[in-house]
């Protein structure tokens, strides 16, 4: 839950992470779970959930048990909304729940299951699209679209093999309830979907688009829709994790800073990403043609004294012999900048420039740094920012004063609190990674 509720020290308001919420729907039997199983196996670097609509059946009565035929399982009134409700809207701003755990056997509810919030929540079943209220929780939603007799030929198959039916009244059930609820709930339905999957789980084209569009959302910050300058770089298991250990307080200074060094050697190649090339042809040593590419060697970087010196060996290892100019700069107690220190390339209004400064908190020392480096001649989009950790206010202050610079980060924090640090933040950065 510590991932999800942050406290703002400076109001005292408590800012929820929102996961990723896909609802997806479609006739028993068409193969919504097969496509969630997709979905989350192409999703392995992300913490997912799979909610299933068919934990909230109401529970049946002893009598209603013995006339089972007679019920009609494919009804909005057969499941408890407001409990799917309640349960989704606890995980939605991280809580822990308990989820049912239906027996379709004995149609009766069994020992609940602990769900704890991810960043993204699946929420699936027959009926998810047809609720407004639970539509409204929804950021994705997806219909799965499949023929009829296939979803037919299935839920014989399936309801002979798990749940002990005969096909006879398997036959009986999808004529009375099964058809008609498909018909009068469910398909419409379908003009809620953002995405229609026709055939269902052999549509591998469909589920990687998803697939790629999730990726591109959990990597949006609300701010990249303000400032298209900004490039989180894509979050993963792994780079949250090197995120945890550099902020935890406990993390020795060996630890922390061999898990920054991994994470700025990340953000490095990340950033030179952004570099122009062109173009190449090569003999590999077969004696074969490669077209490949090569990209633009006027670089230099140009670091921050202390904090941004802790960047050089990652840049260093990715660009050999690369020279790295140094800016100081002094804070006063109005909270400007004075310049105390600069060495800098005498070339490097020709170069691309690699600014480094792994924290970004008021932005005014960046601001004072970029524009030393616009003075020198340094064109604003030959550029590129490599930072650890931003605040919604340095960004603003750089890239609202600075639109054609690229800014390179890997997370954005909540905000700063009275003193200008980060928060959550990671402390100090330069006194955790040097030892001073």
């Amino acid at each position: 839950m510590e991932d999800y509720l942050h406290m703002n020290k400076s109001n005292g308001e408590v800012r929820c992470k929102q996961p990723f919420v896909i609802g997806v729907s479609g006739g028993d039997a068409s193969g919504k779970t097969t496509v969630c199983d997709m979905i989350i196996a192409q999703l392995r670097d992300q913490r997912v959930v799979l909610v299933n609509q068919d934990s909230f059946y109401v529970t049946l009565s002893d009598n209603s048990s013995k006339k089972i035929h007679e019920h009609n399982f494919d009804h909005p009134d057969a499941f408890d909304t407001e409990l799917l409700l309640s349960c989704m809207e606890k995980l939605k701003v991280g809580q822990a729940v308990d989820i049912p755990t239906y027996d379709m056997k004995t149609h009766r509810r069994l020992a609940a299951c602990k769900v704890n919030p991810s960043d993204i929540i699946i929420l699936e079943g027959i009926l998810v699209l047809h609720e407004p209220r639970v539509r409204a929780l929804m950021n994705m939603k997806i219909f799965v679209d499949t023929d009829s007799d296939l979803r037919l030929a299935r839920r014989i198959q399936r309801d002979i093999v798990e749940r002990g039916r005969d096909v006879q009244a398997v036959l009986s059930q999808y004529a009375k309830f099964v058809k008609p609820g498909f018909e009068e709930f469910i398909l419409p339905s379908k003009k809620y979907a953002d995405i229609v999957i026709p055939r269902g789980a052999d549509n591998e084209v469909a589920i990687d688009l998803i697939v790629q569009h999730i990726h591109t959302k959990l990597s949006q910050h609300d701010l990249c829709k303000i400032y298209p300058n900004i490039d989180v770089i894509h979050s993963t298991l792994q780079i949250k994790e090197m995120l945890t250990r550099i902020r935890d307080v406990k993390t020795a200074k060996h630890d922390f800073v061999f898990y920054a060094d991994r994470l700025i050697r990340l953000i490095v190649e990340h950033g030179l990403g952004h570099l122009p090339f062109k173009e190449k042809q090569i003999i590999t040593p077969t004696g074969d043609v490669y077209t490949g590419v090569a990209f633009c060697r006027s670089l230099c970087g140009v670091s921050i004294i202390r904090s941004g010196e802790s960047m050089e060996n990652a840049l260093r290892a990715c660009c050999k012999g690369i020279k790295i100019g140094k800016i100081l700069i002094h804070g006063e107690q109005n909270d400007s900048r004075q310049l105390i220190y600069e060495r800098l390339p005498e070339d490097i209004s020709e170069r691309r420039v690699l600014f480094l400064d792994p924290i970004l908190a008021t932005g005014n020392s960046a601001v004072k740094a970029i524009s030393l480096l616009i003075s020198k001649g340094v064109l604003e989009s030959n550029i590129i920012f490599l930072n650890l950790i931003a605040s919604p206010e340095g960004i603003h202050a750089v890239c609202k004063r600075f639109p054609t610079l690229r800014l390179v980060t890997s997370e954005i924090d909540i905000s700063l609190d009275k003193e200008s640090n980060v928060i959550p933040g990671m402390g100090e950065f330069a006194d955790r990674y040097f030892g001073t």
